[in-house]
């Protein structure tokens, strides 16, 4: 009841609570463990209620509840309902249709044991079924020989739920394994933290005026991360997760990252004294967990991470 609101979270606190106490979920909960409660309220009738706490096993209905591996059988039997009503349909019509027709068979010489025409519904369904339980069985010849027909019959009908459920496991976890192996993605992330002196800080996100391709994805605040919306305040100190469009391959468009060891040449020198191609540019500098504007009288040392933008020729016209 304290967490109602979470599973209904388009209810009201009251609504909520009172459509969760009369869901199947909350009656076999107050089935569970009310008989154990029950002998400390009502002493006189405490024997009694010992025999109602059987009803705990009713528990077992909602372990899917705490394991989401055993909600895939739930999800396979929802998605393959249809085929699984349509072959449950197939098997009651066999059977009613060769109860029938053994009655028509039997019912002289078996007056007493196929009496009328739905005598034949339980010879019928422990045949389809099983292999005969015995108590009913054909003493004709011709009898027999439809009693084998039906036995061959019900293997191949019985098995017909068993093959959807099958093959409904096998989409679900191939489904399941393609999502959580998944790599391929259509944006790019970048996470930025917010500071005292970004323009962001303070405004809303509605108020940020971003690219059409640009979104905030995510914000974490306090170790605690959100989906953002339209009237979310950014407060100095939140992280915010950008994504963008990848970058195309036939842009004509070069990254590089390049380390600078010990004895690079560029160790020591500011970024204007750099000789480096007028194609090429250092749009950043990484230097240990800091990235760093790579301004001109920048000095670089060792250990700085340089990240080069190229144009090609075939590229954008410098």
């Amino acid at each position: 009841m304290y967490t109602a609101k979470c599973h209904f979270p388009k209810e009201t606190e009251a609504g909520a609570i009172k459509k969760y106490i009369f869901s199947l979920d909350g009656i076999i909960d107050i089935l569970s463990f009310l008989p154990y409660y029950l002998p400390f309220m009502f002493p006189n009738g405490a024997v009694a209620f010992k025999m109602f706490r059987v009803a705990r096993i009713l528990r077992l209905f909602r372990i899917n509840a705490y394991y989401d591996s055993l909600n895939v059988i739930t999800d396979v039997i929802k998605s393959k309902s249809q085929q699984l009503m349509s072959s449950v349909f197939i098997i009651l019509v066999l059977m009613l249709g060769s109860s029938l027709c053994m009655y028509s068979l039997e019912h002289d010489a078996q007056p007493e044991v196929f009496s009328n025409a739905f005598s034949g519904v339980w010879w019928s369904m422990s045949t389809l079924l099983t292999v005969g339980y015995g108590d009913i069985y054909p003493v004709t010849t011709l009898g027999k020989f439809f009693g084998i027909i039906i036995a061959f019959l019900g293997v191949g009908i019985v098995a017909i739920p068993t093959g959807i459920i099958s093959a409904g496991f096998v989409e679900q976890y191939t489904h399941l394994s393609t999502v959580g192996d998944s790599t391929d993605t259509e944006l790019n992330f970048i996470q930025v933290k917010i500071t005292e002196n970004d323009d962001w800080a303070g405004k809303y996100i509605k108020d940020l005026h971003l690219p059409d391709n640009i979104i905030i994805a995510a914000l974490q605040r306090n170790n605690k991360t959100s989906i953002p919306k339209g009237n979310t305040l950014i407060h100095e100190g939140d992280q915010l997760v950008l994504g963008s469009e990848p970058l195309q391959k036939d842009k004509f468009i070069n990254f590089k990252e390049m380390k600078l060891e010990y004895g690079h040449s560029w160790i020591g020198l500011r970024i204007d004294e750099l000789d480096i191609s007028r194609t090429t540019f250092i749009v950043m500098i990484r230097r240990g967990n800091r990235p760093l504007v790579p301004r001109g009288n920048l000095v670089l040392m060792e250990g700085d991470v340089l990240f080069l933008y190229s144009v090609t020729k075939a590229g954008i016209d410098l």
